[in-house]
């Protein structure tokens, strides 16, 4: 799933490629992509694109005042495509943006799931109840956080610091990738209780967000659109058996159903190997 570094990225591609072009129109191929009915997305027809920016992992792109959200999921992409010919859907797609002198977006999605997500909003009497609604429970940004506020946000809510991490409620952006190299990074176990993390090991995590963040972005601005995950910067994420690059320790993993924790055991957990299961008692 795209996390804060890739959305930022591609937030900036759409707004400096389209911004200022008018929407042309909105179609949904499928009925399971709508997540809101009014108002209706043809209002913003007509209406130039002000904007494009992000919240959490949510594209959200104002057409003066008409507002789309993009919930991406695992296997969700947005493209600019050709001006379409004609009614027919490409493959795979879900919706399409057209725009008066400039590429259609098109909206994808791998598999079959069909997670994927676009809400309309309405802000062009003000702010949208709707569209505040849908943001309720989600946390501050990573990217906004001081290490304080980080530290707050980490010990309000009991839990291993992976998992602690990716959730969106405590924090805003960040997924699997990014949680398994902030632990690698900050020395810390990714079965660490956040509970008991000490003000030197929150200013670690926050350090290391702040270098990733830095890393990830770099790479991604260079980049023509979202790219695989295996494609992006790692130091640990999916490279079991892999050497670790500060030590050269062998990369191990906690497999789950549907994500694997990467670890290195040297740098994060004194040399323990964390039990492949949910159960493992080695927390630090």
């Amino acid at each position: 799933m795209p996390e804060l570094p890739e959305l930022e990225a591609h937030a900036g591609r759409l707004r400096d490629g389209w911004a200022g072009h008018t929407l042309s129109g909105f179609r949904p191929f499928s009925f399971a992509v709508m997540k809101t009915v009014i108002p209706d997305p043809n209002e913003g027809v007509g209406r130039p694109l002000s904007t494009v920016g992000r919240r959490g992992k949510y594209l959200i792109a104002n057409f003066d005042g008409v507002v789309f959200v993009v919930h991406l999921m695992q296997g969700g992409r947005l493209r600019a495509t050709a001006p379409a010919s004609g009614p027919k859907a490409p493959r795979g797609a879900l919706a399409r943006w057209g725009f008066d002198g400039a590429d259609d977006w098109t909206l994808t999605e791998a598999g079959k799931e069909r997670r994927v997500g676009v809400w309309v909003f309405d802000r062009r009497n003000g702010p949208s109840t709707a569209e505040a609604e849908l943001f309720a429970d989600l946390g501050p940004d990573a990217d906004t956080l001081d290490a304080r506020g980080l530290g707050e946000r980490l010990r309000s809510r009991s839990g291993r610091l992976h998992n602690v991490l990716r959730d969106q409620r405590v924090v805003a952006g960040l997924g699997r990738r990014l949680a398994n190299d902030l632990c690698h990074v900050a020395r810390l176990s990714p079965f660490a209780p956040t509970g008991r993390l000490t003000d030197d090991e929150v200013k670690r995590v926050h350090l290391a967000l702040g270098d990733l963040l830095q890393r990830d972005l770099a790479f991604e601005v260079t980049q023509a659109e979202l790219v695989n995950t295996a494609k992006r910067p790692t130091n640990v994420h999916r490279r079991a058996g892999e050497p670790c690059p500060t030590c050269g320790e062998p990369i191990r993993e906690v497999a789950y159903r549907s994500y694997v924790v990467n670890y290195c055991p040297t740098c994060q957990t004194d040399g323990r190997i964390l039990a492949d299961n949910t159960t493992s008692k080695f927390l630090k």
